[in-house]
């Protein structure tokens, strides 16, 4: 035992049962699980013989390493034989992907890739004419799962991308955008028929076999042949010119304008490379950033930083890892001499690269060219063939317009990893800040948990409480959390406060008083926060102080911002509860600033729930089937017309009176319930 890692003991001490079963492996390739004592998951790993690997982490003291760390927590194991190193390695990361093992370097998707979506027939040029709106094809923003009746072009890196690619749709190809109801019911072409973004196919300004000639262009454009769509709108304009229809010539002619005024524009543009990724690592000051940026049809899409979690620990383990299969021959894939231990250590920002291809492609669409910034070893590209089902290429010293792709990902990469740096530094500065400000006393600033609560309703409809909770420094989405507010009089803010303030602590308070009467700590949900912010002033800190002394909670906790002359940013004043005089922090206090963030958090996140369940309200209490006077034949009649209730919701109470058998008067009554 050394005095630098007390809490690790020289040779970690595990169980006969662990070590017999670790014995017992068989020489297969696998992959392994680790788990400590509370059960949760702390390592995945694969190995081509899963006796060697697994028994090299038993077999010798690691000491205060990061491997040490880990291997003094394990407790029980799970192995799953596999066929090969390459269904291991996609078995190891499916799993470190649902799992989030603590060592290992795990990449979290924030959010699904939008997809741009044209809805409506295949494109075919003989497409006959019909009022049905699925005949006209229509391009819109996507994100979700897809359909096989639907085409998909992407992924796009933002929804940026997406909308520059539907405009571009309209602008060369004319393409509709609106909803199936809207299309159904138009009577005249709208505003974007008269600036030249569409064709007009809802009152028959194109044929259907013309636009369908159109969606044709526009989806070989998408799929990268642009100059294929340029010679043959050229050779269609030729052909009306030589039939003197000078009208359809002259419209080609705009067409082509258009589509070589955005070639032009399209500096990025390379016909030889169809669908590449690109990828660009950055690692520096313990933090990591993978760059991804995407060419889809030929044409530069844009990029998208990911930020992974926990390679520190992941990094230090595999480089032991490592250095024990280089230093011993019994190991899996050992040598006789430990002269390439250096080269057997893959650098940081290879284990990074290669955890994001292993990880990423598991859900997304990979496309069949890689240009990255760090070499890929070909076990993992031989794996990632198998699971897309053709070949995948690494390049990774590109040349010519790739090179230039490259280093346009590198220094985005690097741009981004600097703005998080700055991010966390200046988020931990203002942490520092509040718990000076505060008098907080706290051994570690990492630790400080505030919870913010707000109300929200229109006119006492729909009232929502919100608890937003700020802790290791940023905002934790994953632990907000919504209260639908009732029994109170509409408008009184007040006791909706009491109402969420006693629901969120009354088991917290219980936990509290069991805890001391057992004599132990609290823990989980029995914690309560260093901070408790509400969002008012005097009155709201009285109802909370009222809450907090029924419940036997520390009334010093309990602060409320109040807001300054004027309502305005910047004046804010603290009130506290347990009879502290106001505070202000002054405008360019950095405490206050974290406190209006906070703040402002709690009030948009109670602001959204109060309008989805406003809406949720107004629709459940507005559905067909609940208006006076609408029965199962006028229901069906109203459906039928316009396509559904969101149809029907769309429509002016002079297209509702068309139907038959609604008069204007119950036209109006259908609007004002939907509305």
């Amino acid at each position: 035992m050394t005095a630098d890692t007390p809490d690790i003991p020289a040779t970690p001490v595990h169980s006969e049962e662990l070590l017999r079963e670790v014995a017992s492996l068989p020489s297969l390739p696998g992959v392994y699980r680790y788990f400590d004592a509370q059960d949760q998951l702390l390592y995945v790993g694969k190995a081509i013989s899963l006796k060697k690997r697994v028994s090299s982490y038993f077999q010798k003291n690691h000491g205060g390493t990061r491997t040490g760390h880990m291997v003094s927590k394990i407790v029980r194991m799970e192995t799953t034989v596999v066929r090969s190193e390459a269904e291991a390695l996609l078995l190891e990361n499916n799993l470190i992907k649902t799992q989030n093992p603590k060592y290992n370097i795990l990449f979290r998707d924030d959010k699904s890739y939008p997809y741009l979506k044209m809805t409506g027939v295949p494109a075919t040029p003989q497409a006959t004419a019909s009022p049905l709106a699925a005949n006209f094809a229509r391009v819109s923003y996507y994100r979700g799962g897809v359909e096989k009746k639907h085409r998909y072009f992407g992924p796009y890196p933002s929804a940026w991308a997406v909308k520059e690619a539907i405009l571009l749709m309209q602008k060369v190809f004319r393409l509709r955008t609106c909803e199936d109801p809207v299309f159904s019911n138009r009577s005249r072409p709208c505003l974007l028929y008269q600036i030249k973004r569409c064709s007009a196919p809802c009152v028959g300004h194109i044929s259907a076999a013309d636009y369908a000639q159109d969606v044709a262009n526009a989806e070989k454009f998408l799929r990268g042949d642009a100059q294929e769509v340029m010679r043959h709108l050229e050779a269609r304009m030729m052909a009306h010119s030589d039939k003197l229809e000078f009208e359809q010539a002259a419209e080609l002619r705009n067409q082509v304008a258009a589509l070589s005024n955005v070639l032009h524009q399209q500096a990025m543009d390379n016909v030889e490379d169809r669908d590449v990724d690109i990828l660009a690592v950055k690692v520096q000051g313990g933090r990591a950033c993978v760059n991804l940026a995407m060419v889809r049809g030929g044409r530069h899409l844009g990029d998208r930083p990911y930020f992974p979690v926990h390679v520190e620990d992941a990094v230090g383990l595999s480089d032991e890892a490592a250095m024990d299969a280089d230093n011993n021959p019994d190991a899996e894939g050992g040598t006789q001499t430990p002269t390439n231990t250096k080269a057997r250590i893959d650098s940081v920002e290879v284990q990074v690269l290669q955890a994001f291809l292993a990880q990423h492609y598991i859900e997304v669409p990979m496309p069949p060219t890689l240009v990255v910034s760090e070499p890929v070893s070909k076990s993992l590209l031989k794996a990632l063939s198998e699971q897309v089902g053709f070949k995948v290429s690494a390049i990774h010293q590109p040349r010519e317009q790739r090179r230039a792709w490259l280093d346009m990902a590198q220094t985005n990469a690097g741009l981004q990893l600097a703005r998080l740096l700055a991010e966390e530094g200046s988020q931990q500065a203002r942490t520092r800040a509040l718990a000076e400000a505060l008098d907080l006393t706290l051994d570690n600033l990492d630790t400080l948990r505030v919870e913010c609560f707000d109300i929200s309703h229109t006119a006492g409809e729909s009232t929502q409480a919100s608890c937003v909770v700020f802790h290791h420094h940023k905002m934790q989405n994953a632990e907000y959390r919504r209260f639908n507010i009732e029994g109170i009089t509409p408008g009184d803010d007040y006791a909706a406060m009491r109402q969420v303030l006693t629901r969120r602590y009354s088991k917290v308070a219980e936990a509290l008083r069991e805890a001391k009467h057992a004599g132990q700590a609290p823990a989980g949900t029995g914690r309560l926060p260093d901070l408790v912010l509400v969002d008012g002033g005097k009155g709201q800190v009285s109802m909370a102080r009222e809450v907090f002394e029924q419940l036997g909670l520390d009334l010093s906790l309990i602060v409320g911002v109040e807001k300054g002359e004027g309502r305005k940013v910047g004046l804010e004043e603290l009130v506290f509860a347990d009879g502290r005089d106001k505070v202000y922090l002054g405008s360019d206090s950095a405490a206050l600033m974290l406190v209006a963030q906070i703040r402002d958090e709690a009030h948009r996140f109670a602001i959204t729930g109060m309008r989805a369940q406003r809406a949720k309200v107004r629709v459940g209490g507005g559905k067909l089937e609940e208006i006076p006077g609408v029965g199962p034949k006028r229901r069906a009649k109203l459906l039928q017309r316009f396509g559904g209730v969101r149809g029907v919701a769309l429509a002016s109470v002079a297209d509702i009176a068309t139907v038959d058998g609604i008069s204007k008067e119950l036209a109006e009554e259908i609007y004002r319930a939907l509305h």
